[in-house]
């Protein structure tokens, strides 16, 4: 399968980010200020349920279960910007687990996914004040979309993922801003473990404006927490 990528001019080539003690920041490639990551801001969502689960399985389990998550899922997202930039050695260097994982998304990609526009890029939003690195903008079914890769044991029940679309409605923001090309289509493909007793995948189509409202709400209390967020 080849891919076909189409090059889109942002006006910058990258931006910089920053590990503080508020989470990460991304520094303005224009004007001199920082702007929190959306990542940073939406984890205002799940706070509460994160230390219930943090009190229950203890905290040093929660750090090697969230160590393992999270690495996982770095390399799961590696494996698919690789094969979609057509990387003849997209599967090098990956344990059994990690190729297992991408095999459970590879046919959604080979089917659904058509012209790339960008992948792995930094955007930013003057009029909701974030940042963010988005995974994929591409057609998805015919129809240019935010694609977003997550990984999962299990399969996710809509309603614990709606962060997820949150996210993905900031990055449709942020790109039209930079671009001045709408999206509206938000795609979540989920690599899982089990899906009925087998290796599988999840695909989540979503709306933009479905999930603005809480993108905003969650930006406003994100913000009444901070004391000099933006420099």
């Amino acid at each position: 399968m080849i891919f076909e990528h189409i090059k889109t001019d942002l006006g910058y080539t990258d931006m910089i980010a920053h590990t503080t003690e508020s989470g990460r920041v991304y520094e303005h490639p224009v004007e001199r200020k920082n702007y929190p990551s959306i990542t940073t801001v939406l984890s205002v969502l799940s706070e509460d349920a994160i230390n219930k689960w943090k009190k229950r399985v203890g905290e040093v389990e929660a750090n090697k279960i969230s160590y393992r998550a999270s690495t996982r899922g770095t390399a799961v997202h590696e494996m698919a910007e690789k094969y979609l930039d057509n990387d003849p050695n997209y599967m090098v260097g990956y344990t059994p687990n990690i190729l297992e994982n991408f095999k459970t998304i590879r046919s959604v990609l080979d089917e659904r996914v058509g012209k790339i526009f960008s992948q792995e890029c930094a955007l930013y939003s003057d009029h909701l004040r974030i940042a963010g690195r988005v995974d994929c903008v591409a057609e998805f079914d015919g129809k240019i979309s935010i694609i977003d890769f997550k990984t999962s044991k299990k399969l996710k029940p809509r309603k614990f993922v709606t962060n997820y679309f949150a996210q993905e409605a900031g990055y449709a923001i942020m790109w039209e801003e930079r671009t001045g090309v709408p999206i509206t289509q938000l795609v979540t493909i989920i690599a899982c473990d089990d899906v009925h007793g087998a290796p599988g995948n999840q695909v989540f189509i979503e709306h933009r404006d479905d999930h603005v409202k809480t993108l905003i709400d969650t930006i406003a209390i994100y913000e009444s927490r901070q004391t000099n967020v933006f420099n």
